[in-house]
Order: structure tokens, then sequence, then C-alpha cells
């Protein structure tokens, strides 16, 4: 399914509004290649995406994303990079901007098809030979790969006004 109900139940209420929703980037490694998919809309390779449902945990919403989507299983590796995405606009209208979470996840099995009818192919690539694929899905398919061990954060843009937040000692 594209679009989850809940999304729709909204877009009822609210029409073409902006909608502020949690999504993730499920960036699937097996050894040194990347699960990708082809979008049936836009022809583009990506990695898995998704829009987290209302409660449910975002390593999981990735988790399910990939296996409804390109029939593969996966662990949850870690959490590579939380971020806000560019405002999009879709062609019926529909106005919505993401908070992105990028998982790292490992394939545990399956071989990868196009299962849901979002996407028109999945398959794996060797990190050094991605096929054409925009520079956002490229850094997030980057950020996931670093051998970090705590998540990055994107910086906010120039220009804007940071807060700064004090833990409580011991935190």
């Amino acid at each position: 399914m594209a679009t989850p109900d809940f999304i729709l139940a909204l877009r009822e209420k609210v029409g073409t509004a902006p909608l502020w929703l949690s999504g993730v980037t499920a960036v699937v490694l097996r050894g040194t290649e990347t699960l990708l998919v082809k979008r049936a809309d836009t022809g583009e390779w990506t990695p898995v995406t998704g829009i987290i449902d209302p409660g449910e945990e975002p390593a999981y919403a990735a988790l399910r994303e990939v296996e409804e989507e390109a029939g593969v299983t996966a662990v949850a590796e870690r959490l590579a990079w939380v971020r806000v995405t560019d405002p999009v606009v879709y062609p019926n209208g529909d106005r919505s901007q993401y908070l992105d979470l990028v998982f790292r996840l490992r394939w545990t099995g399956g071989d990868p098809e196009p299962v849901d009818g979002e996407n028109t192919d999945a398959r794996w690539f060797p990190l050094e030979e991605l096929p054409p694929m925009s520079d956002d899905m490229r850094t997030r398919i980057a950020v996931a790969v670093e051998d970090r061990t705590e998540a990055r954060f994107q910086a906010p843009p120039s220009g804007s006004t940071q807060v700064g937040v004090s833990l409580p000692s011991g935190s």
C-alpha cells in the first residue's frame, strides 16, 4: 500500500495542507552490497523507505518496510542519521515533510523482489557500483555505511535559531 490508511483519513480532514510525518530509510547491507528498490512512481533507485505507523517503534518500521517492499528479512544494527527532509509536494497537491530516521540493517534472509507494488525491481548492488540516484539517497547510504557507533544529526540550516538543551548531571 503506497499511502497508509491513517494518512488517507487525515487527508479527508486537512486536504492538501502540509503534514508533518515520521519516516524511515532502511539501508540493508549484505557484505559489501546494499539493497535498492526501483520506485514504481518515479523510476528512481533508492533504499527502502516508508512511513512509521502511529505507535510503531521506528526500527520495527524499517524492518517491516523491507519485508513488505522487497521480501527480505534483516536485523537493525543502528540508527545512523536523524534529519528533516525538504518539503515534498506530490502530483495530487498533497504536501508533507518528514522526520527521517536512517537505519543500518543487516540482511538475514530472502531474495529481493518487488512485493507490494510500490516498486518495479529490487536487487543487490555493490557499494562501489550504485546505479544513478539522487545525491540525497547516496548520502543516506554513505551515512549508514560509515563505521560509527552513534547517530549523526543534521545541522540546522544557516541562519536558523538553535535552542540549547542542558541535561541534568548524570544523564
